[in-house]
């Protein structure tokens, strides 16, 4: 399937600590809780202390590097308005930036495996993500009310796209999902009532309950979904 790297409102490089056109200097390492892991090799970002606004999560903390985005480590920070993660993160864990409600933009960059159960949920301003092409699963509820999200594409070596992954985005207008994707689990677009456009190719997939139903989908993609072994409401 051809793929498109999506863009939503803005532009953000990824892994090159540059976004919205301008240079961005990591956050001071004294924002952030860590525990080390020895068998990861780094730190895990455990708490965010810091102010908010435009944050750059530094490569290194005391010389030593970064490697996951830890459980809860960004809840409910109403403060934060953009993330850069930064190379060396391959798994952002669950409800990492649960109800982060202004959060705009999110700098994911490729390494990055796993998106977690809940990581983005209830992100209701985000309007910028790329999912990068080295992420293999993205769990339940990922993105749920994410409203402002308008489009998103699929990577290539995506395999799970988990329960309620995109429940009720109701600004998603079109998915790209591509054909590395052989599971899509109970209500992963559910009452993305704003949903017309599925771009999916006609190969044998096993499908969860519902996936989407409450979509406003047209008829091709209706279609589409049909002939890719979709047996659910719309």
């Amino acid at each position: 399937m051809k793929r498109m790297r999506l863009v939503l409102l803005c532009i953000v490089f990824l892994g090159v600590g540059v976004a919205f056109g301008q240079e961005r200097t990591a956050s001071p390492e004294g924002d952030f809780e860590v525990s080390l892991n020895t068998a990861l090799g780094g730190w895990i970002i455990t708490g965010y202390t810091g102010a908010g606004g435009n944050v750059v999560i530094p490569s290194e903390i005391q010389s030593i590097p970064v490697r996951r985005i830890g459980r809860e480590a960004f809840y409910f920070c109403s403060s934060l308005v953009s993330v850069v993660i930064p190379d060396g993160v391959t798994v952002i864990g669950a409800v990492a930036f649960w109800d982060c409600s202004n959060l705009v933009s999110v700098g994911i960059p490729e390494g990055v495996t796993a998106i977690g159960a809940g990581a983005f949920m209830e992100c209701g301003s985000l309007a910028s993500v790329v999912i990068p092409d080295s992420v293999t699963f993205i769990g339940e509820g990922a993105f749920a009310w994410c409203e402002s999200l308008v489009s998103v594409a699929i990577p290539d070596r995506v395999r799970l796209i988990d329960v309620a992954a995109f429940y009720e985005c109701r600004s998603l207008a079109s998915v790209a999902i591509s054909d590395s994707v052989t599971e899509i689990g109970d209500g992963a677009f559910r009452e993305c009532s704003s949903l017309v456009t599925v771009d999916i190719a006609p190969i044998n997939r096993r499908w969860g309950r519902d996936s989407f139903s409450g979509c406003k989908l047209s008829l091709a993609s209706q279609t589409a979904l049909r002939r890719a072994g979709y047996m659910g409401r719309f």
